[in-house]
């Protein structure tokens, strides 16, 4: 029903639109530090076919780079499955 004045998120509970936001960026986080681990491991192979001048700060930048997104990706993901869990014993979900 799209009438004037009818929110179609009314029914919606903010905090778990938040979390599954949240969840999300718990998930793209995790999809971009694997990516750069797969980088990282493609130009290892590359430098010792090839030799590791240019190739050793590829591998550098892209663990540091992965480092920086999966570690907090991984943290967020298990706080959302903690928060999903509390509730389901706790009969709110």
């Amino acid at each position: 029903m799209n009438t004037p004045g009818h929110d179609p998120r009314a029914g919606v509970d903010p905090v778990l639109a938040r979390r599954a936001r949240l969840d999300r960026l718990a998930a793209t986080g995790r999809g971009v530090g694997w990516a750069l681990i797969l980088v990282a491991v493609v130009a290892f192979g590359i430098g010792l076919a090839r030799g590791f001048d240019p190739w050793g700060r590829v591998v550098v930048a892209a663990l540091a780079a992965s480092t920086a997104t999966l570690a907090p990706a991984i943290v967020l993901g298990y706080a959302v499955r903690a928060a999903e869990r509390e509730d389901r014993e706790r009969g709110r979900g």
